[in-house]
């Protein structure tokens, strides 16, 4: 057998597309919420591979899965159907308010699945003008042009060409701002009920409901983004739960497959006639392995057990940011939904959220951030207590070290 070449992070900047800029340390090994790197050094994981691993690294039901199904069946294409993958469908559409489902592999292609379902159901539903996509400010949708040209931040968007046309972009959180441009060349208004990567904002009550009476009042869908709010995150299966609120389109990705590549777009009966043979698809999307995880997945998360667990883990986080707040005065606002947690810089620390992410891996801690003035938390659903304490002990001193110096 070919002996493995030795790699180490200098590897990465000769090899890789410079599209990423890693941390300096390379993990090797998981398992729940600690991660090992190359020297045996010892992390707790608040990241969680950005709202992917709901349930930790390596969790035995899912490694259990992985086993069993890849010892019967990879991939087929979807020339044909198979078991897990229909089993997860019943799942998805049982637990929502959705009928129908399709499956990708990345967030990304689920939500370029919507987008091209909203205007391919307007256009023919109705007529060819109907093709307006209504979007928010500080989104995030995914990376494929179309979805980035969806998305309302041109840091991401900008400079690769013509984009897609007929896309607004407004405030999020602004319901008047939505009535303002909402119009019958309207089919779709698409938006995250938590934003992520735009800062962890929330979505409000009133707005939900009144972008969901816009969209009934001038024949236009309402997707959901829960790509990372879904799964768990925010304490419900899915964020739309706690809002009252029912979408026409929901994408769903990340903690679907707990590491495992899945995406899903779920929709109604009435939505999905719009499509055909043909008219969209995908090799990979829906190949029985990683729909057994995925299957492995759901039954872990969507128990009132892990559910309600979300709850009790936000308040200890928010318990320890706020003593942070109150011994540093860096933060001028905790926000977000469950363990989707955003803490805003001010002060000394105004924008430095990569310094303090650097300093917390010197610590033994992985972070993320959302900007450069957010710092974000999208833990294990099922992170122990301890592990909690632990890695805010480590935030503590690494904030600690930076305002010292």
């Amino acid at each position: 057998m070919k002996q493995q070449q030795a790699v180490n992070r200098q590897t990465y900047d000769q090899v890789i597309l410079p599209i990423y800029s890693p941390a300096e340390f390379i993990p090797v090994r998981g398992e729940g919420s600690r991660v090992w790197d190359q020297q045996g050094k010892e992390y707790i994981d608040f990241a969680g591979g950005i709202a992917v691993l709901a349930l930790g690294h390596c969790h035995p039901a899912l490694v259990a899965a992985v086993r069993e199904q890849s010892e019967k069946l990879w991939h087929l294409s979807n020339i044909f159907t198979n078991e897990p993958t229909l089993v997860l469908a019943k799942k998805l559409t049982e637990a929502t308010f959705a009928e129908r489902a399709f499956f990708a592999n990345s967030g990304a292609e689920a939500n370029e699945a919507a987008f091209k379902l909203a205007r391919h159901y307007a256009i023919t539903k109705y007529n060819p003008y109907k093709t307006k996509i209504i979007a928010f400010k500080q989104a995030f949708h995914g990376r494929t042009l179309f979805t980035v040209s969806v998305g309302g931040q041109a840091k991401y968007a900008d400079g690769f060409g013509p984009k897609p046309a007929d896309i607004i972009h407004v405030p999020f959180n602004d319901l008047e701002a939505v009535k303002a441009v909402i119009d019958e060349n309207t089919c779709a208004v698409v938006l995250e009920p938590v934003q992520g990567e735009g800062g962890v904002t929330a979505a409000t009550q009133e707005f939900m409901q009144g972008v969901r009476k816009l969209c009934d009042d001038n024949q236009a869908l309402l997707v959901f983004d829960e790509i990372q709010s879904g799964m768990g995150r925010t304490g419900h299966l899915f964020s739309y739960m706690h809002y009252d609120v029912i979408p026409d389109i929901l994408t769903t990705a990340k903690a679907l497959g707990g590491g495992f590549p899945i995406s899903a777009m779920l929709t109604t009966n009435e939505i999905a006639k719009a499509m055909g043979p043909g008219t969209h698809g995908t090799t990979y999307g829906g190949n029985p392995l990683a729909c057994a995880v995925g299957n492995a997945a759901f039954d872990i998360i969507n128990t009132k057990e892990v559910l309600d667990g979300v709850a009790k883990r936000r308040e200890l986080f928010v318990s320890h940011l706020n003593k942070l707040n109150e011994q540093y005065d860096i933060f001028s606002e905790i926000r977000g939904m469950g363990l989707l947690i955003g803490a805003e810089l001010k002060g000394k620390l105004t924008d430095r959220s990569k310094d303090i992410l650097q300093a917390c891996a010197a610590e033994g801690l992985m972070m993320l951030n959302a900007g450069p003035n957010v710092l974000r938390f999208t833990p294990s659903l099922i992170i122990a207590e301890e592990e909690i304490n632990s890695g805010m002990d480590k935030l503590n001193k690494a904030i600690e070290k930076l305002l010292n110096n």
